[in-house]
């Protein structure tokens, strides 16, 4: 590599490293915790276990109203299915259906009996370190800059790879220069534990700036498929009356994707649907495809389906990202994997930061050996 080829990338790996550092280990240890954020969940909680008992479940109205009648006057907008929560449901209970999420209220039932379980907190210790890791209490400003930092990450990471490569030439693959000064053996230690996780550093840099996307991806999708899927209804007046029943919602959705199960159900006049349907989300049967969702719009008024699609490329894109970002794949195996990988990181990071400031330190050392001599000339 040329001196001047050499130098430019050394700036880039120097200057977007040092822009970022201190925010990606503001993420690197606000993301340890979350890596296993349903295990400290499920343990804070404290939810009851669901009983099941020798009979059918009940039916989904009798539970939705069983919910509802707990905040009187308040209406179910949302019912969700945990994959990982056997025979219960959540349901997402307000005052009107385009409500911000902050008025929620949240009642875990058993489906078979319609024992009230618990309240999940929104307040709580993991909810608090979600939100810092997100978008650090200020929205969508506040992810659309942790994605910026996330982006000058992978760029220090490619010049990273750039520079290593023609340095490592000289030298043993993996090499600590034991016996040099302080400064070269952290450098060599940077050198070696960022290249040996060059690969999990780039998969969770990326999905973190995708995942920063999120409102915006969300945003495409309601204004593009969204609105193409609800389209014949746009001139139509808002339903009047009682909604159709939420069980042969449900039903009609299976009725129409065999393959998948439900995953959650939309009210009409919420974010994800239009007034006039309940917006059906089916989830796969497999590790992969039950991170993906796919739509199935139901006429509110004549519970019958309307219209159903794939998720466009760039929403799947979000629904994979999400919990491979946090190890959300392979069980415990893999969430130890990356708390490792995560702890390494920090290592990275840190050892960057004391090496730059090191040679701020020399630098300046020098320069003051300097003054005397030319003032003395």
């Amino acid at each position: 590599m040329k001196l001047k080829t050499a130098k430019r990338w050394f700036n880039w790996h120097k200057w977007t490293s040092l822009i970022c550092t201190v925010f990606l280990l503001y993420l690197c240890i606000t993301g340890l915790p979350l890596i296993f954020h349903e295990e400290i969940e499920h343990l804070l909680q404290g939810n009851k276990e669901a009983v099941v008992q020798n009979h059918a479940k009940m039916s989904l109205d009798k539970l939705a109203q069983i919910a509802e009648s707990k905040y009187p006057g308040e209406k179910a907008r949302y019912v969700f299915w945990d994959e990982n929560e056997k025979n219960k449901v959540l349901f997402d209970i307000v005052d009107r259906p385009d409500a911000p999420y902050e008025k929620s209220k949240y009642l875990v039932l058993n489906e078979y009996t319609g024992e009230i379980l618990g309240a999940p907190r929104t307040d709580g210790i993991m909810n608090v370190i979600l939100k810092l890791h997100t978008d650090m209490f200020l929205g969508i400003p506040g992810k659309l800059f942790l994605g910026i930092m996330g982006i000058l990450f992978m760029i220090s990471i490619i010049s990273g790879i750039v520079l290593y490569g023609p340095i490592m030439k000289k030298y043993d693959f993996g090499m600590v220069r034991k016996n040099r000064s302080s400064r070269l053996r952290w450098l060599d230690t940077h050198n070696l534990l960022g290249i040996a996780i060059t690969a999990w550093m780039l998969v969770v840099g990326f999905t973190g700036v995708i995942n920063t996307l999120s409102d915006v991806i969300v945003g495409l999708w309601q204004q593009g498929q969204l609105a193409e899927m609800t389209a014949p209804y746009k001139n139509q007046k808002p339903i009047s009356g009682k909604l159709s029943s939420l069980d042969d919602a449900k039903k009609s959705a299976e009725n129409a994707i065999k393959d998948m199960k439900v995953a959650v159900i939309a009210f009409p006049g919420t974010d994800f649907t239009s007034k006039h349907h309940y917006a059906v989300f089916m989830r796969g049967n497999t590790e992969l495809t039950s991170k993906l969702l796919k739509p199935v719009l139901i006429d509110a008024a004549t519970g019958t389906v309307t219209d159903s699609r794939d998720m466009p490329w760039y929403v799947n894109a979000l629904f994979i990202s999400e919990p491979l970002h946090f190890g959300n794949y392979g069980g415990m195996v893999l969430k130890i994997i990356w708390v490792i990988f995560d702890v390494f990181t920090i290592l990275v990071l840190i050892t960057g930061l004391y090496l730059w400031i090191a040679r701020r330190k020399a630098e300046k050392q020098q320069l003051q050996l300097l003054i005397p001599k030319n003032s003395k000339a």
